[in-house]
């Protein structure tokens, strides 16, 4: 493709792409791009599934980013990102994730690259969070959107404060990453098995979370229902693998119910799951626009979430489902108990997220995220 027009995604951790990004790869290659990604290959998340990237026409660069907003590390960063756009002639650049995005936007501006667009997934300051957070993160962020072309937001509460107190070019809200919403659909229709794969009895009830286990996720909160509910014909489903796995097991058993918790681990097939669920259940401290929920709204779920940033962009109370405070275990209890014993109002929330979800469908997405490329065509 020599010759084509380059854009450069950027991240922090690998897996970001090839989990949420390749309909945007997509939409860049139909537009005449060559499509690079610099990540940190040697710090996958999100499934380590990079092998999705085989055969795709992207071409890769490591470039050795940290997490941490302090690590001397991003300078070097920085300096390989700035050799990279001038090497590679890049002519657009899409960056995710807080510190990628803003070695990214650095190295841009010590090339004069513009057509820089930034997609923050939800920013680490936000109404409730800590101070310390709001110190390090919001005047980095306040001070770099001087150099972001377009900032992408994907909560109303981001996006208020994005159009009210920073300085980009131009500031839109998305409906997310875009869910395919018949693949979910048909995924869960397709759980046929799966409970007896999993030793459910057909008479068990099924809760069901999902994500990465980690503090912020709060899955913790879930196993103290569980035991508050004290219902031995309940089964809760945590699915996902992190770092809090072996410690989520522990406190399983220290309460006694280890034997309604299955852990699946990482799986592929995540919409069958969907299919044999009856409550959704999604105790996060912090969100930006959460796929899982999205997905369990697809499935015809009611969902019970916490009310933070991104849930609330969601989840209707009363239409769709609950919100409720994280921390409050005994709030959780009483309305998990009343959805289960209350089939008319479990389908009615399926029904109503099902209906709504359409707003931030793929094609949703791809339509804005279509406005949005075509400002840079002719730049």
């Amino acid at each position: 493709m020599s010759g084509s027009k380059k854009a450069l995604l950027v991240t922090t951790v690998s897996g970001f792409v090839p989990q949420f990004e390749m309909n945007n790869v997509r939409l860049l290659q139909e537009r005449g791009y060559e499509v690079h990604y610099a990540s940190n290959f040697d710090m996958p998340s999100y499934g380590d599934n990079n092998d999705r990237l085989k055969g795709t026409g992207i071409r890769c660069h490591q470039i050795a980013f940290a997490r941490e907003p302090w690590n001397l590390q991003n300078m070097s960063a920085v300096r390989e990102l700035a050799a990279l756009i001038r090497r590679e002639g890049v002519s657009l650049l899409h960056c995710h994730t807080p510190m990628g995005a803003a070695c990214a936007r650095v190295a841009a501006a010590r090339t004069g690259l513009r057509n820089v667009i930034y997609t923050a997934h939800g920013f680490h300051f936000f109404d409730g969070a800590s101070k310390k957070n709001w110190l390090i993160y919001y005047p980095v962020e306040k001070f770099l959107s001087r150099y972001t072309d377009s900032l992408l937001l994907i909560n109303r509460e981001d996006y208020a404060r994005a159009r009210k107190k920073f300085s980009a070019r131009h500031t839109d809200l998305l409906p997310g990453v875009g869910i395919d919403i018949e693949a979910v659909q048909r995924g869960s229709a397709e759980g046929a098995g799966l409970r007896e794969e999993l030793g459910i009895l057909q008479t068990q009830r099924v809760l069901l979370t999902a994500g990465e286990m980690i503090p912020r996720k709060n899955q913790a909160l879930l196993l103290e229902v569980l035991r508050r509910l004290n219902n031995p014909a309940l089964t809760l489903i945590i699915l996902g693998h992190g770092k809090l796995q072996d410690e989520l097991k522990a406190k399983a058993r220290a309460l006694g119910v280890e034997a309604q918790v299955i852990f699946p681990g990482y799986r592929t097939d995540v919409f069958r799951f969907y299919g044999i669920a009856d409550l959704f259940l999604f105790p996060s401290l912090q969100e930006g626009l959460p796929v899982a929920v999205m997905e369990a709204m697809a499935a015809g779920l009611p969902v019970v979430a916490s009310g933070v940033r991104g849930n609330r962009d969601l989840i209707l109370p009363g239409k769709g489902g609950e919100l409720l405070s994280p921390h409050c275990a005994t709030d959780w209890e009483k309305v998990v108990s009343i959805l289960l014993g209350d089939c008319k109002k479990r389908e009615a929330y399926g029904l109503y997220n099902r209906q709504r979800i359409g707003a931030f469908s793929r094609e949703a997405n791809e339509t804005k995220m279509r406005e949005i490329y075509a400002r840079y065509d002719e730049a």
